[in-house]
């Protein structure tokens, strides 16, 4: 029996596992939604879809590197509790080591990918899920590559609730490097400098800047120059390169690169389950929902 996209759909709806699950159920059933339904179970995987409305938004982000290449992502969970677990830990680093084999375009393409001993990594997700009990989540990952002439800063802070990858070019000084990856860690810049800033954001500054300004009091003939004076802080602040070395204020990260002969290229950051909303149990309203039930 053909296996349509439409199936597919009505058995992922039915149990809430991956596509390639369900088209795998599919196949081994001969098209029997009902008894792709039981595959599922029996693998495990409807379990684990079971807990596909739950917020997973601890977790851990994890940096590894092989060569000139580098990955950096973000596995969740519900816990950290679990995100502390000796299985939890492994999984992250199988997924990254994966992920430098295979280099994947994108989070659909690495979900679909095969793993060593065959299982795809959606697969090897559930299996996971099943076994520790909570809802996982592969949030995100990022690749980097460098050249040999360059330095990978890798930096895990807290465990992993906060991840930086960043490339240092024209410097082979890992430790240097790495300290520039913790001084991200820290500072939280958004740029690696101002040349990346776009005149959209800059004008948009200058105006919030002028107004402020203006609520003050100032008078409009030195309005300009106090603006000009608060935009150079403020591209101080959110740009890397500017920003106080936190090793030694005395100096910028720019100028401290000098002296190792770099310069940084680029980074991510990642924090654990930043932007995700988690959800806020009121506990008084539960027990009085339970009471009134």
């Amino acid at each position: 029996m053909a296996i349509t996209a439409q199936l597919v759909k009505q058995l992922r709806e039915r149990t809430g596992a991956g596509m390639m699950d369900c088209k795998k159920a599919l196949t081994e059933t001969d098209g029997d939604i009902d008894a792709a339904v039981d595959y599922l179970r029996e693998k495990g995987i409807a379990k684990a879809a079971k807990k596909a409305d739950r917020i997973a938004a601890e977790g851990t982000t994890y940096v590894a590197s092989k060569g000139n290449d580098a990955v950096l992502l973000e596995l969740n969970s519900e816990t950290d509790f679990v995100a502390r677990n000796e299985g939890f830990q492994a999984l992250v680093k199988e997924m990254a080591a994966h992920i430098l084999d295979t280099k994947p375009a994108d989070l659909e393409a690495l979900m679909a990918s095969e793993m060593s001993d065959g299982k795809s990594v959606e697969n090897k997700m559930h299996e996971a899920i099943s076994t520790i009990g909570e809802k996982l989540t592969l949030r995100r990952f990022v690749l980097a590559t460098k050249t040999d002439a360059d330095a990978f800063g890798e930096y895990l802070h807290m465990g992993g609730r906060i991840g930086v990858l960043a490339i240092v070019e024209n410097s082979t000084d890992a430790e240097a490097a790495k300290d520039v990856a913790m001084h991200i860690a820290a500072l939280n810049p958004k740029f690696v400098s101002r040349e990346q800033v776009s005149a959209e954001e800059l004008e948009h500054e200058k105006d919030i800047l002028k107004q402020q300004a203006l609520n003050e009091g100032k008078p409009e003939n030195i309005v300009e120059k106090m603006v000009e004076g608060r935009l150079r802080k403020y591209l101080e602040e959110i740009c890397a390169v500017d920003q106080p070395f936190v090793k030694n204020p005395d100096q910028t990260v720019a100028e401290f690169l000098k002296s190792k002969g770099g310069t940084l290229k680029s980074f991510v950051r990642y924090e654990v389950g930043e932007g995700i909303e988690k959800r806020q149990d009121n506990f008084a309203d539960e027990v009085m929902g339970q009471i009134n039930k």
